[in-house]
């Protein structure tokens, strides 16, 4: 064929238009630097928040139920929400580590983030200045703070999802959640049964004496006096029928306020400075907290007070009739 000739032309267009293609997919999917830098280093911050929150609940569920109950979500709806975060948030920490499935970890944690600011958001008025520490070493409260908090969050999440390769790998994301899930149901089971037969002090200090809860039927109430679930609590401690049951009151804040305490909601007890002790002893989580003890032994422990609760569970044990 002659070099000038349609036939060499064509042959020529057709063999730099298939190089030309390798070159212009490359294009489609290479980012600056600075991006990538950005989605990973977003990506890793947004997981280590997220394990260690979600970790945090799954290992404490019983905790976090109550917490969750502080923070009007509905008592019979405690623990089923605290595995259900806690899993959730683990399973987000650990899809953004993992860059194949990293968009889809971005993805389920700012919806997490989002039903957070939400929920908080409707609930402000009532919620405002209440507790809502999510991570082991980080106070907050619910104010201006917590939804610029969640807000910067946000921002790691769209992060790290936007400049993220697309996601595949639907099976691994399956195995990743059952395996989550499947320690989350070990870690609350080993609680609740670490939590039974329990053994207490003989004795704690009550007004600087020895006062003994290691014979017969003892209640220990852990409460904090500032706190109106806690004093709903007591109120309705107050008006079951005790019987023989010694009821032990532990401030865990604000002990110089706990006589008052028990004058406002009648629950008549004795006072023990012990909380530290008593707290190692009985797995002490998150306040109210009761512990129904016979013979120096535990017997339940109590972190439901609404409906039937604490009381069908005081029966059932013997505590009151």
């Amino acid at each position: 064929m002659k070099p000038g000739s349609p036939r060499v032309q064509g042959y020529n267009r057709a063999m730099n238009d298939s190089m030309a293609q390798p070159r212009a997919g490359l294009a489609c999917v290479s980012r600056p630097g600075w991006k990538s830098a950005l989605n990973g280093v977003s990506a890793v911050l947004l997981a280590l928040l997220f394990l260690a929150s979600g970790i945090w609940k799954i290992t404490d569920v019983p905790g976090w139920a109550v917490k969750l109950t502080q923070a009007r979500v509905p008592e019979s709806l405690g623990i089923a929400g605290a595995l259900i975060v806690g899993i959730a948030e683990t399973l987000a920490g650990v899809l953004l580590l993992v860059p194949r499935l990293r968009r889809w970890g971005a993805i389920l944690s700012g919806a997490l983030l989002l039903f957070f600011v939400a929920y908080f958001g409707l609930n402000y008025s009532a919620l405002r200045g209440q507790d809502c520490s999510c991570f082991p070493w980080l106070k907050r409260a619910v104010g201006p703070g917590f939804f610029i908090g969640d807000g910067a969050m946000l921002a790691l999440a769209i992060a790290a999802g936007i400049w993220a390769r697309r996601a595949t790998g639907w099976r691994a994301v399956v195995l990743i959640a059952g395996a989550v899930s499947v320690f989350a149901v070990v870690s609350y089971g080993v609680e609740v049964a670490r939590q039974t037969g329990a053994r207490g002090p003989a004795t704690v200090s009550v007004e600087g004496k020895p006062y003994s809860i290691g014979t017969g039927k003892v209640f220990v109430y852990f409460f904090n006096p500032a706190c109106s679930h806690c004093a709903d609590a007591a109120k309705r401690l107050s008006q079951l029928e005790w019987g023989d049951t010694r009821v032990v009151a532990t401030p865990v804040e604000l002990p110089q306020f706990a006589s008052q305490f028990l004058e406002v909601t009648g629950l008549r007890a004795v006072i023990t400075s012990d909380f530290e002790t008593l707290k190692k002893a009985f797995g002490y989580t998150a306040y109210p907290y009761g512990v129904a003890v016979v013979d120096g032994r535990q017997q339940a422990a109590l972190t439901k007070f609404e409906g039937e609760e604490p009381a069908a569970t005081l029966r059932r044990v013997g505590l009151v009739r």
